[in-house]
């Protein structure tokens, strides 16, 4: 067996320990971008190495592995470029205003550090402070929204236990917070992060989003709710381009890029959804369907004139007029 196969089968072995429920054929392929058949072998030579993997089949009918996690102590490790990923994930939080979550995974960095024999630290920590440094490690400066982290917490105690959150909201239309009662169903983040919920007295309206920035207080109270079995937060996230949703505004977009900037354009993922079509004068059709016409139009702008709304109308008309012909680069 190669080093490289070696490895990814250490790799697969500590998957599939820290899977409680166990690891399908689907999860594999999934996670090394493999085939089918490649799945099996993988799972086939696993059970080969390590006679402690155990198989069940679960209410889907699809057969899952399971291994005892104990066994595989000796032989996992963790590598500089590991380490590294974990120290941009914080630092990437901390700018961008997450700190409550940074500080859970700088919690989880020291917890994994303390698994690691003390012989192997001194070379582990020499590699990972070259490897930070290679990768250009540093604080990236810029605006972010400042979100209190009490609240933050405060939210999702709320959402984690199915209780009303009475918070002190502030619009940006709005002079003065005003007192609010929300069934609060999960968090978006982005460049903001918007609590996804629902006016407790309206139970039967739209789902709504709320600035986490604009929220002044929050304090859960003792009134519980049923968060509705249908409602999916990933799915509800996908029909927005950005973060925050107008149900009125959801529908077909159509975008088209210059030839000059197709292949450009084409290195981005503007939504799950996209479809790409290359037109004969080289340009680059780009369709999804989402809501979020100002967020769009903060990205189109980036683009300059080199990208032409084509529907909705409305976010053609919000864009023209604002097409710029001497940006210096695009996005």
């Amino acid at each position: 067996m190669s080093f490289a196969k070696a490895d990814q089968l250490l790799e697969l072995a500590g998957m599939v320990a820290a899977q409680r429920t166990g690891v399908t054929l689907e999860n594999v392929t999934d996670r090394f971008g493999c085939s089918h058949r490649t799945a099996q072998r993988m799972m086939g030579a696993l059970e080969s190495c390590f006679p402690d993997v155990s198989s069940t089949i679960g209410d889907d009918g699809r057969k899952r592995w399971l291994v005892d996690g104990r066994h595989l102590r000796d032989l996992m490790t963790l590598s500089p470029g590991e380490l590294v990923a974990l120290d941009m994930a914080i630092a990437h939080l901390d700018q961008n205003g997450h700190s409550a979550d940074a500080r859970a995974l700088r919690q989880l960095k020291d917890k994994v550090l303390s698994l690691v024999p003390r012989r192997n630290m001194a070379r582990l920590e020499t590699d990972h402070d070259a490897l930070l440094e290679a990768q250009g490690f540093s604080a990236r400066p810029g605006p972010r929204p400042n979100v209190d982290e009490k609240i933050t917490a405060t939210v999702v105690e709320a959402i984690l236990s199915c209780h009303v959150l009475d918070v002190s909201y502030q619009a940006h239309k709005d002079a003065e917070p005003k007192l609010r009662q929300i069934a609060p169903y999960g968090i978006l983040s982005g460049p903001r992060r918007y609590l996804v919920g629902r006016p407790f007295e309206d139970k039967s309206g739209p789902v709504r989003t709320y600035r986490l920035d604009a929220v002044r207080s929050a304090r859960v109270t003792g009134q519980s709710f049923m968060r509705p079995e249908d409602f999916d937060l990933k799915t509800y996230a996908s029909r927005a381009f950005g973060l925050y949703q107008n149900e009125a505004e959801y529908g077909e977009v159509i975008w088209r890029f210059s030839p000059e900037a197709a292949s450009q354009a084409r290195g981005y993922l503007f939504h799950p959804n996209q479809t790409f079509h290359d037109e004969n004068d080289g340009s680059l059709i780009v369709r999804f369907q989402a809501s979020g016409h100002l967020e769009m139009c903060w990205h189109l702008y980036s683009w300059g004139d080199k990208v032409e709304v084509l529907a909705p109308a409305a976010l053609q008309e919000m864009v023209n007029g604002y097409r710029r012909d001497d940006f210096a680069a695009m996005p």
